[in-house]
């Protein structure tokens, strides 16, 4: 009984600690990105409004079962991927199932090759399997994507090879353009389709040095998010040739996607494209400028061992590791923010293994005002917090 309590108090700490965190965002005035999904249901409202007849005729009628705004949508997302069709669907794990369920038919191979990384192995509960009788096989388990020789290597068949760009698990990271076309025709040598899991592909073309239609010209199949890089409500899309998008469909009506209306999600999606689309180079860019800042403020600090993986990020979000246990790092973060209204670590910090922790960093419009002296410093100011909540549990006799 001692220990079960023990456990409850440390669930109800830490979801306080959770709490405080997202009230220390939402009342912070300086944070590196602000996505639309933490603001305040007015604030979304209001910023659909103001931006929705741009992109659209508002005195059209609303869409019925993915008809009139959802079409132009998916006649957008071809345009921008160069591909014959898109499909809209309201989840990618829906999307991506299909997708794979329709190549396996016409392929006569049901299994998947891909990373063990991948969202569906890490995130959607063995739903391949569960629910679309397909089956996964891993080429890699390194912390980047596969190589062309795992891939021609590998020691089993596969109807289908599927690359998650960027690898978000492993720290958002994208191979090279000379890596990927490789890993595709060694997927095409042994008559494997090419699935692109590209819930942020919209982000990659500073690293490739190409344009969304030449990287997604690679692939037989794209699925895109609107809302990871776009900021929209939800929502994906899944594109490729005009007769795999048509059976899309019907599937999509099986597995419950045909919704009757969902034009505040075509609407935001549309806004996305419009607004966030040609900023994401940009915010890129200055990703690099904010990694290269930490990494120099966490030597000035004098903290013993630290990262931010990759060293150069590949897109405008990467991975920051601290030799410090998890719960140290969250409360340090809401006391900066709560104390100077700066936040420098906004996302949850996850145990990577005793005494070591990591949290993703994003940079987004909000986070092209800090300059470098601006991050080393609220790096120095984080990591004083740090010192002082390590201080703080070891008077009260708690490890840390």
């Amino acid at each position: 009984m001692a220990n079960t309590a023990e456990h409850d108090d440390e669930k109800t700490a830490r979801q306080r600690l959770r709490e405080r965190r997202a009230v220390a965002f939402r009342e912070a005035e300086r944070v590196l990105s602000r996505g639309g999904f933490r603001s305040s249901l007015r604030d979304r409202l209001a910023l659909l409004l103001q931006e929705a007849a741009q992109v659209y005729d508002l005195d059209e009628p609303g869409d019925m079962y993915g008809d009139r705004i959802v079409e132009a949508l998916e006649e957008r997302v071809a345009e921008l991927l160069g591909t014959e069709a898109a499909a809209f669907f309201p989840t990618g794990t829906m999307a991506q199932q299909i997708a794979l369920r329709c190549w396996a038919g016409r392929t006569g191979n049901p299994t998947v090759a891909l990373h063990a990384l991948s969202h569906p192995e890490v995130w959607e509960r063995g739903a391949f399997t569960t629910v679309s009788e397909l089956r996964t096989v891993q080429v890699t388990r390194e912390p980047r994507l596969p190589t062309a020789e795992e891939v021609r290597g590998f020691e089993e068949p596969f109807g289908a090879l599927m690359l998650e760009l960027p690898l978000r698990d492993a720290g958002f990271v994208l191979p090279s353009w000379e890596e990927l076309t490789e890993v595709v025709e060694a997927a095409r040598e042994r008559d494997a389709v090419v699935h692109f899991d590209g819930a942020r592909l919209w982000e990659t073309t500073h690293h490739f040095g190409r344009p969304l239609r030449e990287i997604a010209d690679l692939a037989d199949s794209v699925y895109v998010s609107f809302y990871k890089s776009l900021d929209g409500f939800g929502g994906a899309a899944l594109a490729g040739p005009k007769s795999l998008v048509e059976e899309a469909k019907t599937w999509r009506h099986r597995y419950g996607g045909m919704i009757f209306q969902q034009f505040p999600t075509a609407l935001s999606a549309l806004i996305g494209l419009e607004r966030e689309l040609p900023r994401l180079p940009e915010y890129v860019a200055h990703a690099r400028v904010v990694a290269a800042a930490l990494r120099e403020g966490f030597a000035e600090a004098g903290v013993p061992w630290a990262r931010v993986h990759p060293e150069v990020p590949h897109t405008h979000e990467f991975q920051v590791w601290l030799p410090y246990e998890a719960d140290v790092l969250a409360e340090a973060a809401a006391l900066q923010a709560e104390e100077t209204k700066t936040m420098l670590f906004a996302t949850a910090w996850e145990r990577g293994g005793p005494g070591l922790s990591h949290t993703e960093v994003s940079v987004r419009a909000a986070g092209l005002t800090w300059t470098a002296d601006d991050v080393r410093a609220a790096v120095a100011d984080f990591m004083d917090r740090v010192a002082r909540v390590v201080e703080e549990a070891g008077k009260q006799g708690v490890s840390r």
